[in-house]
């Protein structure tokens, strides 16, 4: 290749902000290759790992391609990565071997050897194939000689680092297999290069962080490292990774001014505590503000500098990221921010400078983001700008409030001269904002020029701001703006307009419960109130704000004044009569009657005595106190008695009433609860605890509007009342505090009088309490004498003697000497009364009531005839007795029914031994009282000679506890056969066992009942067996059982049923006889059931054998032997077709049909059940009835017997049944 004549310039290929790559060797080749490889080498992008654990990313490379020169290359110290060549290509396309020999071998030693003196081991060499300069040599060698050499001279192992492109600006296959093989190449070396200096990079800057301890630690000198990295993180496009950068800046210094606070500084930080000189605000509109970049390189600038440049960078990157909302929200939290941090390190700043550097940045802010997003975009995203609106509005009114512009006389010298020393330290407008018609310095600086023109635009921007807080449903803050508003106006003397939104604004505070921005709004309210002429509002809220502690004494007397002074002069010159609400003046405690329990006599007095607790700081004189009443006659008052008013009032006469909070027409205690939960956020690599706090669940219904509440500050809306019962007491002195005022009325006509309306007069003004709640009554009662009786007991016992009491509610009536009750009762009702009993007459404070005792004596009949049967349980029965009872004041008699409970509960049971036949009567005390019980006796109402019913009972008196049973046995004989049933009638005397002797004798206790099928007809005995040739059963081994069934006596009357059947020789009758285990001891081998034919003759005997398994070990007690009567399908019970004779599912009488059968059952089959399932031939088809013997009919003989069974020798667990 031929040297060029003259050096050639070094050549920027491409625009800044890129990776560097140098090119040597022959830069005419790389010229004519560039535009193809500066679009190929994007267009592919590259997986790039990170240290650390951090995920990995797909980036497209870029490149800044430059002529390479030993400048270029990094001097010891440098950490500037935006000017670090991180790849050094070497081009050439030389295929003759002397030109390599001659020239390009030497300037390929010379090009390494310098990278090796700067310790750079990145680098490429490209050999360009040219087809057509190889036709026009002769001499030349093959391409691989050329590339052998060049890998053998320069590239030792690393022969990679040699890569051929072939006929580069061709367009074919190999061209293309060329470009690509390169190109990956390329990017995978710098992509490694970039990482491995990048990484070194981080590691420098981590070292510098961590010496942030040494004195001569430096901030701006980090600051321009970490900003390095952001920058080159920017140049790869990955501006979240550079944000991230700039964010843990921010959070750096933020923490040191934070610590500053506390005491602990840095000395770096007195570079930003020097006063601030300009407040130009953010800069916004570059991508990098490189004047105060060099101002914190130089250690030059101010906090206001730092932030702005930080918060630039931060919303260039967030624009990149398509995040204009969170711009905003960063702006508002900057610029609280900075206005603390200035306070923290004490930083010197002129009046009004903080406000101006605030309001030029809301603005530039808002038209920065409006620059980068459409009108529907912002519309729909109102929420996240309208804090900056807001904050601007705040900021100017601050400005117009320190200049005088809302002064009523304008601004004077003093505020002239601070004006021009505000514009001053804005600066000259910049250079990309000058020509905007409505920048945020021409704003501003319009805003100060004049009165007018502040007043132009804090209007604008107050109903911007309110309107975006309503659109977006913030009423609350909306409203908060309203109230700067109505500030603004009432220094510009415009009442009229501020009072609606200082209203607003009050509301708010009510609903939200903000008790010292409430009073600061209503001493606003009030002046503005009495501006207007408003009387009625301004005495209510001077009312209110007298009534008021967060004010001081004196301005509270002065309010108190204000409504005096004006109830002072309409006295003079009488008007309209005011109606203000009570609780603003005075509060109502409670209220106590006399007599307490609130009901008088036609009459009678009744005094009403209250306590007003008054809310005024001094001593009010009030002309009348009044207490409206509203008057009710009920439809059924008749039926109050002055004993059933007693017992429904209060027995104390004092009703207290809530306290009522009248800054807060919303209680608190309305809101819900709050639901705290603890927070906890850990790492997710090595679970450590990153953050704890505590959070409310229900936030959305603590913070819910309550715009429904109403607002105390208009008009009252109390309406008075005036009726014709009303309470009054004149010339009252309110004292600071409570007061106990007394009123005293004459009751005059019954009915119910509730108490209405409270109304205090202070001359016209008028402070009501409209609803007293709790309501408040008192009765009149005008009534006839009343009669009751009611036992001294629970209840009455029937068949003893008891006391009752006759109480008489005089009423109107007076009684007299001699006057008695004329009482008429039932014979079965004894009444007792002693000679010397007298009424006693209690006093009006009690009750007017006459009382009398006397004794009762209910007697009872059989226990089968009460009024109301015996009911389950222990609940006794019952029975009523009518008392007539004629009065002295009354031609009509009174009818009382009383209700007698029976003491006892008798219950009858028969018992068989054999053929001997027992009666057992259980008599069962339910009530409370003992009694004693003697003379039982047990007979037969029918008198039948041939039965005999013999005691087995002791003959002494028998005691009986409360809810304790007694047991009377008779042994019943007869001579000839005994009737099918046997009526019979039980008696026995009783007395209660603490009671003394008794006037009268007592009838017995009786009861009566039938015994039915009592004579003994089988006897049932059954045997086991041991298998032949051992001595006991054993478990698991078959066992004999043997039944025997022995009829007792010849055909009597209860043997003639459907059952019988007669043949030539005698009757019989056809049983079906069951053995069941119910305790799972034994398993029934075989047929468990069966029908026989059994003989009606004495003596006869019918034995079954079966084979049983015993199950446990030990004494077992036989299984059960049941009998039935086996009714005949034919029967009278079974010509009807119903659900009973048509057997459809697996039932006990299709089991014993089966039996029938000579082979039915089956087998060998062990089963611990009696029942058999049916085949499904019989489904359908009417069926044979059961019908159980009476338990008198059938005598077991062996129950209670008991078997031994040893447990079998192989078994290994033993299980024993101990019954």
């Amino acid at each position: 290749m031929d040297a060029p004549e003259a050096p050639l310039p070094p050549v920027i290929y491409t625009m800044e902000n890129k990776p560097i790559v140098t090119c040597a060797g022959d830069q005419n080749l790389f010229t004519s290759i560039y535009p193809t490889l500066s679009q190929q080498l994007p267009r592919e992008p590259m997986e790039w790992r990170r240290s650390y654990g951090r995920a990995p990313k797909m980036i497209h490379l870029e490149s800044n391609f430059v002529q390479f020169k030993e400048e270029l290359l990094p001097k010891d110290g440098n950490k500037a990565l935006l000017t670090f060549p991180f790849l050094h290509i070497y081009w050439t396309e030389c295929c003759d071997t002397e030109v390599y020999k001659a020239t390009v071998k030497d300037d390929l030693t010379k090009w390494q050897n310098v990278l090796k003196a700067h310790s750079s081991v990145d680098w490429l060499i490209v050999v360009v194939e040219n087809d057509a300069k190889k036709k026009n040599k002769t001499n030349i060698l093959p391409r691989t000689s050329i590339v052998d050499k060049i890998r053998n001279d320069f590239c030792n192992k690393q022969s990679d680092r040699c890569v051929v492109l072939s006929d580069p600006l061709k367009d074919s296959s190999r061209t293309q297999e060329s470009w690509n093989a390169f190109l990956t190449k390329l990017r995978t070396s710098l992509l490694m290069s970039f990482t491995k200096n990048l990484g070194k990079f981080e590691d420098d800057m981590r070292t510098l962080r961590e010496k942030r301890t040494e004195p001569g630690w430096s901030f701006c000198d980090y600051f321009m490292v970490q900003e390095e990295l952001a920058f080159v993180f920017e140049m790869l496009q990955q501006f979240e990774d550079a944000l991230v950068q700039y964010d843990e800046l921010d959070a750096l210094f933020s923490q040191y001014v934070v610590n500053f606070g506390a005491g602990d500084g840095a000395n770096w930080l007195t570079f930003f505590c020097q006063p601030v000189k300009s407040w130009n605000g953010l800069i916004l509109r570059k991508p990098i503000d490189m004047e105060k970049r060099e101002l914190i390189q130089r250690q030059e600038a101010t906090l206001l500098d730092l932030r702005s440049y930080l918060f630039s960078r931060q919303c260039t990157l967030l624009l990149f990221l398509q995040r204009p909302w969170e711009v905003a929200q960063r702006a508002l939290e900057l610029l609280h921010g900075c206005v603390q941090e200035l306070k923290l390190l004490e930083v010197s700043v002129p009046p009004g400078a903080l406000d101006c550097w605030v309001f030029l940045s809301c603005l530039e802010v808002l038209q920065r983001i409006e620059g980068c997003c459409d009108r529907a975009q912002i519309d729909s995203n109102i929420a996240h700008t309208v804090g900056l609106w807001s904050y601007a509005t705040e900021k100017l009114k601050s400005l117009g409030y320190l200049c005088g512009l809302v002064s009523e006389k304008g601004p004077n010298s003093e505020d002239l001269n601070r004006i021009v020393d505000l514009l001053a330290g804005l600066g000259a407008e910049r250079p990309e904002t000058a020509n905007t018609a409505q920048s945020p310095y021409k704003k501003l600086k319009e805003a100060l020029s004049s009165v007018e023109a502040f007043e132009k635009h804090y209007l604008d921007l107050s109903h911007a701001a309110i309107e975006m807080h309503t659109s977006i449903g913030r009423l609350r803050s909306a409203k908060f703006v309203g109230k700067d508003l109505a500030e603004f106006y009432m220094r510009k003397k415009s009442p009229q307009k501020a009072e609606v939104y200082l209203q607003g604004a009050l509301k708010n505070y009510l609903a939200e419960g903000w008790a010292l921005p409430i009073t600061h709004t209503r001493k606003q309210l009030a002046e503005c109130q009495k501006h207007l002429g408003q009387t009625e509002n301004y005495l209510q809220t001077s009312s209110l704000l007298a009534s008021d502690h967060h004010l001081t004494e004196d301005e509270r007397k002065h309010f108190c004044r204000e409504i005096l002074s004006f109830a002072s002069r309409q006295t003079d010159s009488p008007g309209q009569k005011i109606v203000l609400p009570l609780h603003c003046f005075a509060q109502l405690r409670d209220l106590h009657f006399t007599p307490s329990n609130a009901v008088v006599h036609v009459g009678g007095v009744l005094s009403v005595e209250i306590t007003l607790c008054s809310q005024m700081p001094m001593p009010v004189h009030v002309e009348q106190v009044a207490i409206n009443v509203h008057f009710s006659i009920e439809k059924n008052n008749y039926r109050k008695t002055a004993e059933w008013l007693t017992k429904h009032k209060t027995s104390n006469g004092t009703i207290n009433f809530p306290t009522e909070t009248s800054p807060l027409p919303v209680p608190q205690n309305n809101l819900p609860a709050l639901e705290l939960y603890e927070m906890f956020e850990r790492s997710p690599s090595d679970n450590s605890l990153n953050t704890t706090g505590i959070i409310c669940k229900n936030v959305h219904m603590l913070l819910r509007r309550q715009e429904s509440s109403t607002s105390l500050e208009t008009s009252s809306g109390v309406a008075l009342e005036d009726g014709a019962h009303v309470l009054k007491c004149s010339g009252v002195t309110l004292e600071p505090g409570a007061n106990r005022i007394t009123f005293r009325t004459q009751a005059r006509e019954p009915g119910t009088y509730t108490l209405r309306q409270l109304c205090a007069s202070v001359g016209p003004v008028r402070f009501v309490l409209p609803h007293l709640y709790p309501p408040v009554q008192y009765d009149v009662y005008s009534q006839e004498p009343q009669l009751r009786v009611e036992p001294l007991a629970d209840s009455l016992l029937a068949g003893i003697p008891q006391k009752v009491k006759f109480t008489v509610t005089t009423g109107h009536y007076t009684v007299k000497n001699g006057d008695s009750l004329q009482l008429s009762n039932a014979e079965a009702m004894l009444i007792l009364c002693h000679a010397e009993n007298r009424a006693v007459i209690y006093s009006n404070t009690r009750a007017p009531v006459t009382g009398g005792e006397s004794s009762v004596l209910g007697m009872t009949e059989s226990h089968g005839k009460h009024k109301d049967t015996q009911k389950a349980g222990q609940c006794m029965a019952t029975t009523d007795h009518k008392v007539s009872i004629d009065c002295p004041w009354s031609i009509y008699s009174s009818v009382i029914a009383l209700t007698f409970s029976v003491p006892f509960r008798t219950t009858h049971s028969l018992l068989s031994a054999g053929t001997r036949k027992y009666i057992q009567v259980c008599v069962q005390n339910l009530s409370e009282l003992d009694f004693e019980l003697s003379d039982g006796h047990l007979v037969d109402p029918d008198s039948n000679a041939d039965l005999r019913l013999v005691p087995l009972n002791a003959k002494s008196p028998q005691h009986i506890h409360s809810k304790q049973s007694v047991f009377f046995v008779w042994e019943l004989k007869w001579t000839r056969e005994p009737p099918p049933s046997l009526r019979c009638r039980f008696s026995v005397g009783s007395s209660p066992a603490s009671g003394g002797r008794l006037s009268i004798p007592l009838k017995p206790y009786t009861y009566e009942f039938q015994v039915e099928n009592f004579f003994t007809l089988y006897n049932v005995r059954a045997e086991i067996l041991p298998p032949s040739g051992t001595e006991h059963c054993r478990t698991g081994s078959l066992c004999s059982l043997e039944v025997s069934i022995t009829r007792l006596s010849d055909l009597l009357e209860v043997d003639k049923d459907e059952a019988l059947t007669e043949s030539d020789e005698y009757f019989s009758t056809k049983l079906m006889y069951e053995v069941v285990d119910n305790s799972s001891n034994w398993a029934v081998c075989g047929k468990s059931s069966g029908v026989i034919s059994m003989p009606v003759a004495a003596r006869a005997t019918h034995r079954v054998h079966m084979e049983v398994m015993p199950l446990f070990a030990g004494y077992l007690p036989l299984p059960d032997v049941r009998l039935f009567k086996y009714l005949p399908h034919h029967s009278a019970h079974s010509s009807q077709l119903d659900a009973d004779s048509w057997i459809e599912s697996d039932g006990l009488s299709v089991d014993k049909h089966v039996d029938e059968q000579p082979d039915g059952g089956g087998g060998g089959r062990c089963r611990g059940s009696a029942h058999l399932a049916s085949g499904g031939e019989h489904r359908g088809l009417p069926m044979p009835r059961l019908q159980a013997l009476p338990p008198g009919q059938v005598f077991n003989a062996s129950v209670g017997t008991q078997v031994l069974v040893i447990p079998s020798k192989d078994d290994h667990v033993l299980e024993v049944s101990v019954t």
